[in-house]
């Protein structure tokens, strides 16, 4: 990638492997609940699936601070979910729980799961559902909670959550979840998240590992077309972070990287 300047808001911190990254990325994420949980504010966080979002939460249930958080102050959501049975590990609920959540005294009620196929709900009923469940704690703003820190992985082709690239779903700003059918990514049925309620976050953590994340990863912070590669459009309110390890920075230039961070 050449040396254009990446948007202000959008640092890159850099670890050489993917466990210095998730046990990085933990330590940020305790210091960060710490911070807004330690005079009672209620602390929403939206989680993501995959490798290396197991990975962060394995890392915080390890961390020593773990045990300094008072976890009914916190209320776990997802980014997306896949619309499978509640006990498939695909999905990503039944993943962050035995990485973290079943192992933390969170107050089930604070656990916000998408609901699972083959337990009454359709896939848009399930949607339909989620963006409800997100209205119960809607913002002066917004039909949706505000979340503290907003988790995402991002694909080789620059997807986040499930919005694809060059799909409808990218581009919905009227609603607070959907519907993803005929995903480009097994399995088909999917709910997720719309723009509007990823950037209404405070902070947005991209987090991606391997070479195979380099060209996406360069592409969003060129600032390409949001709907050509999602990650470009990810902007948190107060931090967009992506969080690499070397082999996916190997197309950053030297400048964009945030040291201090």
């Amino acid at each position: 990638m050449s040396s254009q300047t990446a948007p202000a808001e959008k640092r890159v911190v850099v670890e050489p492997t993917p466990a210095a990254l998730a046990a990085s990325v933990a330590d940020r994420f305790l210091t960060r609940l710490r911070a807004r949980t330690r005079n009672g504010r209620i602390a929403h966080v939206a989680l993501t699936g995959g490798s290396m979002g197991g990975a962060v939460l394995r890392a915080t249930l390890a961390h020593p601070r773990s045990s300094q958080i008072d976890w009914s102050l916190v209320h776990f959501w997802w980014g997306d979910e896949r619309f499978v049975a509640r006990d498939d590990t695909d999905r990503n609920a039944r993943q962050s729980r035995e990485a973290l959540l079943d192992h933390i005294p969170v107050p089930e009620e604070n656990v916000h799961e998408v609901a699972a196929a083959g337990e009454g709900l359709t896939l848009d009923e399930a949607a339909d559902a989620y963006a409800a469940e997100l209205a119960r704690f809607s913002t002066d703003e917004h039909p949706w909670p505000s979340f503290a820190v907003c988790f995402l992985g991002v694909g080789p082709d620059g997807h986040i959550a499930s919005l694809f690239p060059d799909r409808p779903e990218v581009t919905v700003t009227d609603a607070a979840a959907l519907p993803v059918r005929d995903s480009p990514k097994p399995p088909p049925e999917r709910v997720t998240l719309t723009r509007p309620v990823l950037n209404a976050s405070k902070r947005v953590w991209l987090v991606l590992t391997g070479a195979d994340k380099a060209s996406a990863l360069g592409l969003a912070l060129a600032g390409a077309s949001y709907t050509n590669v999602p990650a470009a459009g990810a902007k948190g309110r107060k931090r967009t972070v992506f969080f690499v390890d070397e082999a996916a920075a190997s197309e950053v230039s030297p400048d964009l990287i945030d040291p201090a961070y």
